[in-house]
This record gives structure tokens, C-alpha cells and sequence, in this order.
């Protein structure tokens, strides 16, 4: 009996000690923590696939600095259904056919000494939506697991919406609708494939390239997308977000 009262009191003692052991409490803090976030995550994305995001980081970011932005939300439905190929073709152009992440691309970008780019539309929606601008592990990190989250609950025609509304086209000037009328005085919905192709092009560097006084390489570029915009329409590259 002395023996089995000993045992409980040791094992009392051995809780009593583990609830006042810092590393043991920093671990259950943590690991709540990162549950919290999940969960947040979570219930963040669930709501973005039917309700607009209100704004962004970066977005917001850009408010406090300029005093504010250009910003309408517009449905898809009220897009010129080219605009929706142009940025395909020219940002992403086997989306339909991916997951999130485009692994040929990121071979070809591996081989290139990573000078090129293979960010995909997902991943640029999830970094626009969710996250923050700049090079850094911690946001990478998060991209990369949020991104099939949102490929799994959006649905492609969803990814793309979103991207064509919180995409910046000019300082301050976010979303097609703001750049329809920016730089081509439009209706989103009545942009042409050449407006669409220069909207397009300028979105790697949108505060350095115009749509409406395009550049060189801006014309270059554009006429690739009108191309590419047009192949993906036919070989069936663009059936995914397209009613």
C-alpha cells in the first residue's frame, strides 16, 4: 500500500514539474499557436472563396503611404473574358493544368540559375491575399503551404478573379477595373485583346512599364501574349476559368 501511495505522490511530483518546466510551457504555447494560425488560415480562405478580400497588406500599405488607392472590385463576369486569358498566357500558362506549383517551370527556372521566374497565378494570389511582399523563408514558407490550400477550397475561375482585382497595374492602381479606366478611360468588360495584352504585360514591373505608352519591350511583350492568349483559347488551356 506504502509502495502504491509512493507512486502517486511521484507522479504527482512529475506533472507538478512539467507544468513548471518554461521549455515544456513554451512548447504547448507554441503548439497552440501554430493550431490558432491554422485555424485562422483556414477559416480565412474558406471566406475568400466567397466573399471579396476588402483590401491587402500590401494594399493597405500603399494607403498609408500614397493617402490611397485606386480600388474597385469587379466579378468576373464583368471582365472582358481576354483580360482573363492575356494574364494566363503571359503570367502562368499552364494554370489549368497545374496545383499550385508549376514543376516544369521551376526546373526551368532551376536550369536558368533561378533568373527566371515560376511563380504561378496561385502562388501570386495567396502572396497578394494573405501575405506580404518581399523575399524572405518565413513568407515562402507560408506561401507554399497555403498555396494547395486554396487550389483544394477556390476553384480556378475563383484564383483568377481574385488576381485580376487585387493585382497592381501603376503606383497606386489595383485591380482591372481601376486600370481599365486609368489607362484606357474603359469598362473592363470592353477592354480589346491588344488593352488586355498590355495590361498584361506591364505586371512583373507595373511602376516601371505603361499600358498606354508602351515601351519597346512593352510591344514586344504584347504581341506574345495576344499569341498566347489565342493558343491557350484553342488547345483548351483556358477551359478551367472560363464559363
Amino acid at each position: 500500500m506504502a509502495k502504491a501511495v509512493k507512486t502517486k505522490k511521484q507522479k504527482a511530483k512529475s506533472k507538478d514539474k512539467a507544468r513548471h518546466n518554461p521549455f515544456s510551457w513554451l512548447l504547448r504555447q507554441g503548439f497552440r499557436v501554430i493550431c490558432a494560425g491554422f485555424v485562422l488560415v483556414i477559416t480565412l480562405i474558406l471566406l475568400f472563396a466567397v466573399v471579396n478580400p476588402p483590401t491587402t497588406i500590401y494594399m493597405f500599405q500603399e494607403v498609408r503611404r500614397l493617402g490611397g488607392v485606386d480600388h474597385e472590385w469587379v466579378s468576373i463576369e464583368e471582365i472582358a473574358p481576354v483580360m482573363a486569358r492575356s494574364v494566363v498566357a503571359a503570367e502562368d500558362a499552364n494554370f489549368c493544368q497545374h496545383w499550385g506549383f508549376d514543376l516544369k517551370a521551376i526546373k526551368v527556372a532551376i536550369a536558368a540559375g533561378g533568373h527566371t521566374g515560376a511563380s504561378t497565378i496561385s502562388q501570386q494570389t495567396v502572396k497578394n491575399v494573405f501575405l506580404w511582399h518581399g523575399r524572405n523563408f518565413t513568407r515562402k514558407g507560408m506561401e507554399a503551404l497555403m498555396t494547395p490550400l486554396v487550389e483544394a477550397i477556390w476553384s480556378k475561375r475563383r484564383i483568377v478573379e481574385v488576381y485580376l482585382n487585387i493585382a497592381e497595374f501603376d503606383e497606386g492602381v489595383f485591380g482591372v477595373e481601376a486600370a481599365a479606366h486609368h489607362y484606357f478611360g474603359v469598362e473592363p468588360e470592353a477592354l480589346s485583346a491588344t488593352q488586355a495584352a498590355r495590361l498584361a504585360a506591364i505586371l512583373p514591373s507595373p511602376k516601371t512599364r505603361s499600358a498606354s505608352r508602351p515601351s519597346d519591350s512593352v510591344r514586344k511583350r504584347t504581341g506574345q501574349i495576344i499569341d498566347g492568349a489565342a493558343t491557350i483559347r484553342l488547345d483548351g488551356r483556358s477551359a478551367c476559368f472560363e464559363s
